[in-house]
């Protein structure tokens, strides 16, 4: 496979370039749910070499089209969000097999335990988080009608129309579970509306999805999920949940950093936090990753939902019912 994908990376960017290219050095960095990730070095005929990441995404879980992704990736760019740029796109799965992005390769950590170790060698935690809400303030701040209407758009009522579709899912998955349905009732009653300030949203930036070095955030990754016109206290209140931490849930966002370290960078690039809806948000965002654990529970199993608690992934629904508990409990902390 590395010798196939070598040569088609070398056939392509000789071919987009217009001058003979090699590649080498392949590297296959970490993988995400969908993609992987493949360093290399690319040498080009009289210029220095350089290091670039092929982004290799199977059309099967395409969210939407890689030359869409890239220009999503691009504008956030030029608005300030650090993002690697974009060097080469190619939708034709038959030079390497899947459609893929080619970029600048950016140095740091990216795996969350690494990170959070990095972080606290380092002594970097409220850096890091600042330059962390600084990204997703200037992301926010993007008028959402310039990222293309391929790009997915929530509605005009985003927090409504998820609530409905996790209603139908857990009928479906968990509705024998009361902590589910005390968690939908506590969603229904306090339904936030609209967004006063329909945003550009990541959907996904997390510890994880974060580039981190010694000196601080380097970039951000994964943009496939990019949605426009949503809430963006859905992104913001993402990044705070638990399964984020990684053990270290004393510190809510992203297990090395608090709320305030996030929100100084966040309002300072023209970020607008709004408590009431970030609690939703974190509430919303608990009770759907408790709705995929399910479903792929029950992808695994004979497919009868009262079995789901035997598959690993079933097993963990439990942690999200207490998850669920404590953010709706009356004297929960937001």
């Amino acid at each position: 496979m590395s010798a196939d994908l070598a040569a088609g990376l070398t056939e392509f960017l000789t071919r987009t370039w217009g001058t003979p290219t090699r590649v080498d050095e392949l590297e296959y960095l970490s993988a995400g749910a969908r993609r992987r990730n493949v360093g290399f070095t690319a040498h080009v005929d009289g210029e220095r070499a350089r290091k670039l990441v092929a982004t290799l995404v199977p059309a099967a879980v395409q969210i939407m089209s890689v030359e869409d992704e890239a220009a999503v990736r691009e504008l956030a760019r030029t608005h300030g969000v650090p993002v690697p740029a974009v060097v080469a796109v190619c939708a034709d799965p038959a030079v390497v097999g899947e459609p893929f992005v080619v970029s600048d390769h950016v140095a740091g950590e990216t795996v969350p335990r690494r990170v959070l170790r990095l972080v606290a060698a380092a002594g970097n935690a409220e850096t890091v988080a600042r330059e962390w809400g600084e990204a997703m303030g200037r992301l926010h701040a993007i008028d959402p009608s310039a990222a293309a209407r391929t790009v997915p758009a929530t509605g005009t009522d985003p927090a409504a129309a998820l609530l409905a579709a996790a209603e139908a899912d857990v009928r479906v998955l968990l509705g024998d579970r009361p902590v589910f349905a005390l968690a939908l009732r506590w969603l229904e009653r306090r339904l936030p509306g609209p967004p006063p300030r329909p945003a550009l949203l990541h959907t996904d930036l997390r510890n994880g999805n974060i580039v981190v070095g010694t000196d601080g955030l380097r970039a951000v990754l994964d943009w496939e999920g990019a949605q426009r016109c949503g809430d963006p206290m859905r992104d913001v209140a993402w990044l705070a949940l638990r399964m984020w931490r990684f053990g270290a849930d004393e510190r809510e966002f992203g297990g090395f950093a608090d709320r305030a370290s996030f929100l100084r960078g966040y309002q300072a690039a023209g970020g607008d936090f709004d408590l009431d809806r970030f609690r939703w948000w974190k509430v919303m965002g608990t009770l759907a990753w408790g709705v995929g654990l399910a479903a792929q529970a029950a992808a695994h199993v004979d497919g009868s939902v009262r079995d789901i608690v035997m598959a690993a992934s079933g097993r963990r629904v439990s942690e999200i019912e207490w998850d669920l508990l404590m953010q709706i409990r009356p004297e929960a902390k937001v």
